[in-house]
């Protein structure tokens, strides 16, 4: 009895505050929601400020469980305000959680046609942002001696994507047919490589960095796309976004206190194959 309180006291985030970077999107905003759950203090960071607030109202229980911390990821005048105010709120981040991720106007361009300044746009926000935010935030760990840094990729970071898939594939939230572009796969592969640096670079000082890679997520694809999917998938079908959860708490809590650099992917198998 006493061992198994004790396994789940490692699971315990109770009082750790933890920073999550596109708090507002379909993830992201359920990451936070099952933080504070899980007894966290979560800082809410994303572009639109009023987002930002009604999410931390919704979550919170009249504790300032959640709080809400607007940031332009993009500019690096804005984050460097954004992670004092941090910084300067609670005295500590024990967890950050880089989610955020950038759709140009262009984003769903054929290769051929796809724009520079769109190829710029979605690095600014994938790569860079998580560059800028790790650095103005991951010194402070590294002086307290622990910390954890999880980015988020994608399944497309670590494979190429099968476009048979995409024939006859839509999504009406993303304004019709899609594909995987090969922006895309370059930044979120480019997160990867950035956690085991990081990983590397801070793991003597008690910071850990890893990843988690999600796999294809339903979410209002139809339904075509989601039979290829499918199809793909030794467990037969696409994830939920709850299944994700279970994997960014391991990361975040000490259960995970001696993982380092590693990659979780949470695809149902696909990269089994």
């Amino acid at each position: 009895m006493n061992s198994e309180v004790g396994m789940n006291k490692k699971f315990d985030l109770n009082d750790k505050v933890i920073v999550v970077t596109g708090g507002t999107g379909i993830l992201g905003s359920l990451y936070c929601r099952r933080l504070v759950e899980a007894g966290a203090k979560v800082a809410i960071a994303d572009l639109d400020k009023e987002k930002c607030i009604a999410l931390a109202k919704e979550i919170s229980t009249g504790h300032d469980e959640a709080l809400a911390f607007a940031v332009n990821l993009a500019d690096e005048a804005s984050v460097k305000i954004w992670a004092g105010q941090i910084l300067e709120t609670y005295g500590r981040v024990d967890v950050l959680i880089n989610n955020a991720a950038a759709k140009s106007a262009n984003f769903f361009a054929p290769l051929e046609r796809f724009p520079l300044e769109d190829w710029n746009q979605v690095m600014a926000v994938n790569v860079t942002a998580m560059f800028l935010t790790t650095r103005e935030l991951g010194p402070s760990m590294a002086e307290r001696g622990q910390g954890s840094i999880i980015n988020i990729s994608s399944i497309y970071g670590v494979v190429g994507p099968d476009q048979r898939i995409y024939e006859g594939s839509w999504y009406e939230d993303l304004g019709g047919s899609i594909n995987t572009p090969l922006i895309y796969s370059v930044s979120k592969g480019a997160v990867v490589a950035m956690t085991k640096y990081l990983a590397t670079y801070w793991g003597p000082k008690g910071v850990r960095a890893n990843t988690l890679t999600p796999g294809g997520i339903s979410s209002g694809q139809n339904g075509l796309f989601q039979e290829k999917y499918s199809a793909r998938v030794p467990l037969g079908r696409m994830a939920q976004a709850e299944e994700m959860v279970g994997a960014l708490i391991f990361l975040a809590s000490d259960a995970s206190s001696y993982v380092n650099g590693q990659n979780i992917i949470v695809d149902g198998g696909l990269t089994a194959w």
